[in-house]
């Protein structure tokens, strides 16, 4: 099979290529790219007028809720619903039912995600049995079986005795910790960012101190094991300022953000929204203008979607005992426009933070439209209005804190090693 896609602005940060350009795609991998391709040389052309072709998407933070939780989401379910954001490799936390503990588990992922053809799907082992924070998993055999880093997802390891060893364990194997920065007594209260929306509203806050606490636990260890650390979702300005001196000072670390900490604060909670219950909770104005700056500096690495479908039943309880999470993954790119649209950010520097960065985090040669590379492309129309709602999200979740918002700019098509596995449009 051959396409051709013509016309299209080309987008490929890690060769440096901001053009109008053709792709031929022969066979799932990229064989030309090139002005004026003859369209006789494809069996199927894609016109890509004012239309962006950038790299396949890599969201570092893609719930996809199987094993175990198939009453939120399915694999099949939300793997599309990557498709249609754009999104060509994905990576899973460890927290499904059962805990991806154990290599059989995580074969099973694989063979399954493989099987449906739709993106790659890079699973994290999780680095402590049960992720209980007291014993070692099965490290080495769980990267056998395809782990590509190993995580405690939303558990952070509380015994620093334990976060020392299994650093040693990671370092000595060259393995890498993905790892969301919380300190578990600060925060195991909290609902919502300690300040004046907490008090007003009588729920229990999340000092940022939580946040940075934990990084400069993890940040010491990390440099004394000499152990690769990539910080999942960091959402303060002084957790940042501690990741930016950390980097100077020569540590082995990298972060990303989630795109709500880019948009949202905590006064988006408005009324009880309950579209806005995550983790890390949404923070203060400054923390979010930080963020940003963060991302022009090149402190912040990657940005991810953090895609955590929740069902409906489970949002409509009060905010305190509803569940956390929210559909992302279809709104990353769109959301990725509107901020280079509305900071001035030059758009090559967004499209790396989720393309090619996150292939160096993963340490994967994938993120780029490179000649003989797998055709896994992202075409999207920067100006197709649509309405965030049930009907427009593929996601088996509908939860989202922008729903019902107007955006502008979609995923018209998504490439995977030379298939269409999305045709919005």
């Amino acid at each position: 099979m051959s396409i051709l896609i013509k016309n299209g602005r080309v987008i490929d940060p890690q060769n440096n290529i901001d053009a109008k350009l053709d792709i031929l795609v022969v066979d799932g991998k990229i064989t030309e790219l090139d002005k004026n391709l003859d369209a006789k040389k494809a069996t199927q052309t894609i016109d890509a007028s004012k239309k962006f072709v950038i790299p396949g998407i890599i969201d570092l933070q893609l719930n996809l809720r199987e094993p175990g939780n198939q009453y939120k989401a399915t694999l099949e379910s939300e793997m599309k619903a990557a498709n249609a954001g754009g999104v060509t490799g994905m990576v899973c936390p460890p927290d499904t039912t059962p805990i991806l503990d154990e290599p059989g588990l995580i074969k099973m992922l694989k063979n399954k995600s493989e099987a449906l053809k739709l993106a790659n799907v890079y699973p994290l082992g999780a680095l402590t049995q049960q992720l209980d924070g007291k014993l070692l998993s099965e490290i080495n055999d769980l990267y056998e079986s395809g782990c590509i880093g190993f995580s405690q997802a939303e558990k952070p390891i509380q015994d620093t005795e334990v976060l020392y060893r299994s650093f040693q364990y990671l370092s000595t194997f060259n393995l890498k910790a993905f790892l969301r920065a919380e300190d578990p007594y600060l925060s195991q209260k909290g609902i919502i960012n300690a300040g004046e929306i907490s008090t007003r509203y009588g729920l229990n806050g999340i000092q940022s101190i939580s946040e940075t606490i934990a990084i400069d636990r993890i940040l010491e260890v990390a440099n004394l094991t000499k152990t690769k650390v990539h910080l999942n979702k960091i959402s303060t300005a002084e957790g940042l300022d501690l990741i930016k001196i950390a980097k100077k000072n020569g540590i082995d670390i990298t972060c990303d953000v989630s795109i709500h900490q880019i948009f949202l604060t905590d006064n988006d909670i408005g009324f009880f929204n309950t579209n806005c219950f995550l983790k890390p909770p949404l923070r203060k104005e400054s923390d979010r203008i930080k963020i940003i700056e963060s991302i022009i500096d090149g402190t912040i690495d990657a940005i991810c979607s953090d895609h955590s479908p929740v069902n409906e039943d489970n949002k409509l309880k009060p905010f305190a005992e509803s569940e956390y999470g929210a559909s992302s993954v279809e709104l990353l790119m769109p959301l990725i426009f509107k901020l280079s649209e509305e900071y001035k950010i030059e758009l090559s520097l967004l499209i790396n933070k989720i393309t090619q960065q996150p292939s160096k985090i993963l340490e994967i040669n994938k993120g780029n439209l490179s000649i003989n590379s797998d055709a896994d492309i992202c075409i999207f129309d920067p100006e197709y209005s649509w309405e965030v709602n049930s009907k427009t999200l593929v996601s088996e979740g509908k939860n989202t804190p922008f729903f019902n918002q107007n955006l502008t700019g979609k995923v018209s098509s998504t490439i995977f090693k030379g298939n269409i596995v999305f045709n919005g449009r």
